[in-house]
Protein backbone atom coordinates (compact mmCIF):
# COMPACT_ATOMS: atom_id res chain seq x y z
CA UNK A 1 0.00 0.00 0.00
CA UNK A 2 2.34 2.72 -1.49
CA UNK A 3 -0.37 5.13 -1.49
CA UNK A 4 -0.79 5.40 1.92
CA UNK A 5 1.68 7.27 4.75
CA UNK A 6 3.09 4.94 7.55
CA UNK A 7 0.78 7.31 9.62
CA UNK A 8 -2.56 6.46 7.52
CA UNK A 9 -1.82 2.65 7.14
CA UNK A 10 -0.69 2.26 11.21
CA UNK A 11 -4.24 3.80 11.90
CA UNK A 12 -5.55 1.10 9.68
CA UNK A 13 -3.98 -1.65 10.74
CA UNK A 14 -4.95 -1.01 14.42
CA UNK A 15 -8.46 -0.82 13.60
CA UNK A 16 -8.17 -4.21 12.03
CA UNK A 17 -6.39 -5.48 14.72
CA UNK A 18 -8.83 -3.46 17.23
CA UNK A 19 -11.84 -4.90 15.14
CA UNK A 20 -10.49 -8.65 15.59
CA UNK A 21 -9.90 -8.60 18.94
CA UNK A 22 -13.42 -6.64 19.62
CA UNK A 23 -15.43 -8.88 17.46
CA UNK A 24 -13.57 -12.62 18.69
CA UNK A 25 -13.94 -11.24 22.59
CA UNK A 26 -17.85 -10.56 22.01
CA UNK A 27 -18.51 -13.59 20.18
CA UNK A 28 -19.15 -15.69 23.16
CA UNK A 29 -20.72 -13.24 25.40
CA UNK A 30 -23.06 -12.79 22.50
CA UNK A 31 -24.12 -15.89 21.83
CA UNK A 32 -24.71 -16.82 25.39
CA UNK A 33 -27.12 -13.50 25.98
CA UNK A 34 -29.15 -14.13 22.36
CA UNK A 35 -29.29 -17.79 23.72
CA UNK A 36 -30.65 -16.20 27.03
CA UNK A 37 -33.27 -13.75 25.27
CA UNK A 38 -34.09 -16.38 22.70
CA UNK A 39 -35.05 -19.19 25.08
CA UNK A 40 -35.06 -18.32 28.61
CA UNK A 41 -38.02 -16.57 30.46
CA UNK A 42 -36.64 -14.87 33.79
CA UNK A 43 -37.59 -11.92 35.99
CA UNK A 44 -36.16 -8.49 34.35
CA UNK A 45 -35.83 -10.02 31.24
CA UNK A 46 -37.31 -6.89 29.63
CA UNK A 47 -34.49 -4.50 31.66
CA UNK A 48 -31.72 -6.65 30.97
CA UNK A 49 -32.95 -6.80 27.03
CA UNK A 50 -33.00 -2.62 27.39
CA UNK A 51 -29.07 -2.87 28.85
CA UNK A 52 -27.85 -5.25 26.34
CA UNK A 53 -29.26 -2.50 23.84
CA UNK A 54 -28.64 0.53 25.25
CA UNK A 55 -24.93 1.27 23.28
CA UNK A 56 -27.21 1.57 20.24
CA UNK A 57 -29.07 4.03 22.22
CA UNK A 58 -26.71 6.29 24.51
CA UNK A 59 -24.44 8.76 22.77
CA UNK A 60 -20.85 7.12 22.12
CA UNK A 61 -19.70 9.77 24.33
CA UNK A 62 -21.54 9.00 26.84
CA UNK A 63 -20.10 4.84 26.71
CA UNK A 64 -16.56 5.99 26.56
CA UNK A 65 -17.31 8.42 29.71
CA UNK A 66 -18.52 5.81 31.34
CA UNK A 67 -15.54 3.51 30.53
CA UNK A 68 -13.27 5.84 31.42
CA UNK A 69 -14.88 6.67 35.06
CA UNK A 70 -15.05 2.43 35.36
CA UNK A 71 -11.18 1.41 34.00
CA UNK A 72 -9.31 4.48 34.74
CA UNK A 73 -5.86 3.44 36.98
CA UNK A 74 -7.38 5.35 39.62
CA UNK A 75 -10.98 3.87 39.59
CA UNK A 76 -11.72 0.45 42.00
CA UNK A 77 -11.66 -1.97 39.13
CA UNK A 78 -9.42 -0.33 36.64
CA UNK A 79 -6.41 -0.65 39.55
CA UNK A 80 -7.56 -3.91 40.21
CA UNK A 81 -6.99 -4.62 36.82
CA UNK A 82 -3.83 -2.48 36.10
CA UNK A 83 -2.29 -4.44 38.71
CA UNK A 84 -3.13 -7.77 37.21
CA UNK A 85 -1.24 -6.26 34.08
CA UNK A 86 -4.54 -5.60 32.17
CA UNK A 87 -4.90 -1.92 31.24
CA UNK A 88 -7.93 -0.54 29.67
CA UNK A 89 -7.40 3.56 29.44
CA UNK A 90 -5.35 5.47 26.38
CA UNK A 91 -4.29 1.86 25.32
CA UNK A 92 -5.34 -0.12 22.07
CA UNK A 93 -6.94 -2.74 24.26
CA UNK A 94 -9.20 0.22 25.21
CA UNK A 95 -10.22 0.39 21.89
CA UNK A 96 -11.08 -3.20 21.29
CA UNK A 97 -13.14 -2.55 24.48
CA UNK A 98 -15.53 0.42 23.37
CA UNK A 99 -15.65 -0.93 19.96
CA UNK A 100 -17.25 -4.33 21.84
CA UNK A 101 -19.12 -2.49 23.68
CA UNK A 102 -20.56 -0.65 21.13
CA UNK A 103 -20.95 -3.68 18.54
CA UNK A 104 -22.05 -6.41 21.09
CA UNK A 105 -26.36 -4.89 20.55
CA UNK A 106 -25.83 -5.78 16.75
CA UNK A 107 -23.95 -9.48 17.47
CA UNK A 108 -26.48 -10.16 19.60
CA UNK A 109 -29.36 -9.26 17.68
CA UNK A 110 -28.45 -11.54 14.57
CA UNK A 111 -27.26 -14.64 16.44
CA UNK A 112 -30.71 -14.47 18.79
CA UNK A 113 -33.06 -14.11 15.91
CA UNK A 114 -31.26 -16.80 14.25
CA UNK A 115 -32.19 -18.65 17.25
CA UNK A 116 -35.24 -17.84 17.11
CA UNK A 117 -36.18 -19.08 13.73
CA UNK A 118 -34.70 -22.94 15.04
CA UNK A 119 -37.25 -24.82 15.42
CA UNK A 120 -37.35 -25.99 19.41
CA UNK A 121 -39.09 -29.38 18.25
CA UNK A 122 -36.28 -30.39 16.40
CA UNK A 123 -33.84 -29.74 19.76
CA UNK A 124 -36.79 -31.87 21.41
CA UNK A 125 -36.46 -34.94 18.64
CA UNK A 126 -32.58 -35.14 19.78
CA UNK A 127 -33.18 -34.83 23.49
CA UNK A 128 -35.57 -37.82 23.38
CA UNK A 129 -33.32 -39.67 21.76
CA UNK A 130 -30.83 -39.35 25.00
CA UNK A 131 -28.82 -36.32 24.13
CA UNK A 132 -27.68 -34.04 26.80
CA UNK A 133 -28.50 -30.08 26.16
CA UNK A 134 -24.77 -29.19 25.36
CA UNK A 135 -24.71 -32.04 22.61
CA UNK A 136 -28.10 -30.87 21.21
CA UNK A 137 -27.13 -27.58 21.50
CA UNK A 138 -23.69 -28.46 19.52
CA UNK A 139 -25.33 -30.84 16.90
CA UNK A 140 -28.38 -29.50 16.06
CA UNK A 141 -28.71 -25.87 17.47
CA UNK A 142 -25.17 -24.28 16.26
CA UNK A 143 -25.07 -25.72 13.04
CA UNK A 144 -28.34 -24.06 11.68
CA UNK A 145 -27.46 -20.98 13.47
CA UNK A 146 -24.09 -20.50 12.18
CA UNK A 147 -25.12 -17.98 9.02
CA UNK A 148 -26.54 -15.90 11.96
CA UNK A 149 -23.42 -16.27 14.23
CA UNK A 150 -21.33 -14.97 11.06
CA UNK A 151 -23.69 -12.45 9.40
CA UNK A 152 -23.61 -10.80 13.45
CA UNK A 153 -19.97 -11.00 13.54
CA UNK A 154 -19.50 -9.28 9.73
CA UNK A 155 -21.82 -6.67 11.30
CA UNK A 156 -19.99 -6.12 14.83
CA UNK A 157 -16.62 -6.09 12.82
CA UNK A 158 -17.62 -3.51 10.34
CA UNK A 159 -18.72 -1.59 13.49
CA UNK A 160 -16.38 -1.97 15.61
CA UNK A 161 -13.85 -0.94 12.80
CA UNK A 162 -16.54 2.43 12.33
CA UNK A 163 -15.90 2.66 15.73
CA UNK A 164 -15.71 6.82 16.70
CA UNK A 165 -17.07 8.86 19.90
CA UNK A 166 -16.75 5.77 22.51
CA UNK A 167 -12.78 5.14 21.77
CA UNK A 168 -11.69 8.76 21.39
CA UNK A 169 -13.27 9.34 24.98
CA UNK A 170 -11.67 6.52 26.37
CA UNK A 171 -8.51 5.95 24.74
CA UNK A 172 -7.60 9.76 23.19
CA UNK A 173 -6.42 10.09 19.36
CA UNK A 174 -3.00 8.84 20.07
CA UNK A 175 -0.53 8.52 16.74
CA UNK A 176 0.43 4.80 16.83
CA UNK A 177 -0.85 3.68 19.65
CA UNK A 178 -4.70 4.60 19.64
CA UNK A 179 -5.30 6.32 16.77
CA UNK A 180 -7.83 4.22 14.97
CA UNK A 181 -9.07 4.84 10.92
CA UNK A 182 -12.10 7.18 12.52
CA UNK A 183 -9.93 9.07 14.74
CA UNK A 184 -7.12 9.68 11.81
CA UNK A 185 -10.13 10.66 9.66
CA UNK A 186 -10.70 13.77 11.98
CA UNK A 187 -7.64 14.47 13.16
CA UNK A 188 -6.56 15.21 8.84
CA UNK A 189 -9.32 17.07 8.93
CA UNK A 190 -7.82 19.42 11.25
CA UNK A 191 -5.27 19.81 9.13
CA UNK A 192 -4.75 22.09 6.79
CA UNK A 193 -3.93 20.35 3.56
CA UNK A 194 -4.02 17.07 4.29
CA UNK A 195 -7.55 16.13 3.16
CA UNK A 196 -6.04 13.94 0.62
CA UNK A 197 -5.26 11.54 3.37
CA UNK A 198 -8.81 11.51 4.86
CA UNK A 199 -9.97 11.34 1.30
CA UNK A 200 -7.84 7.87 0.92
CA UNK A 201 -9.23 6.53 4.68
CA UNK A 202 -12.56 7.43 3.98
CA UNK A 203 -12.43 5.19 0.69
CA UNK A 204 -11.35 2.74 2.69
CA UNK A 205 -13.90 2.67 5.02
CA UNK A 206 -16.66 2.55 2.84
CA UNK A 207 -15.11 -0.01 0.51
CA UNK A 208 -15.02 -2.44 4.28
CA UNK A 209 -18.02 -1.34 5.15
CA UNK A 210 -20.02 -1.90 2.16
CA UNK A 211 -18.49 -5.18 1.77
CA UNK A 212 -19.75 -6.24 5.42
CA UNK A 213 -23.25 -5.11 4.44
CA UNK A 214 -23.16 -7.44 1.62
CA UNK A 215 -21.70 -10.14 2.77
CA UNK A 216 -24.16 -9.77 5.72
CA UNK A 217 -26.75 -9.41 3.21
CA UNK A 218 -25.71 -12.87 1.31
CA UNK A 219 -25.58 -14.75 4.76
CA UNK A 220 -29.22 -13.54 5.66
CA UNK A 221 -30.22 -14.67 2.65
CA UNK A 222 -29.10 -17.94 2.90
CA UNK A 223 -30.68 -17.96 6.61
CA UNK A 224 -34.12 -17.49 5.13
CA UNK A 225 -33.61 -20.25 2.60
CA UNK A 226 -31.91 -22.69 4.89
CA UNK A 227 -35.19 -22.00 7.57
CA UNK A 228 -37.82 -22.08 4.62
CA UNK A 229 -36.77 -25.44 3.09
CA UNK A 230 -36.76 -27.46 6.72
Amino acid sequence: MDWLSPEEWSAVALSLRVAFWATLFSLPFALWTAHLLARCAFPGKQLFNGLVHLPLILPPVVTGYLLLVTFNIEAPIGQALSQLGIVFAFRWTGAALAAAIMAFPLMVRAIRLSIEAVDPKLEEAAATLGASKLWVYLTVTLPMILPGILAGSILAFAKAMGEFGATITFVSNIPGQTQTLPSAIYAFLQIPGAEGSAFRLVVISVVIAMGALLLSEALSRRIAHRIGST
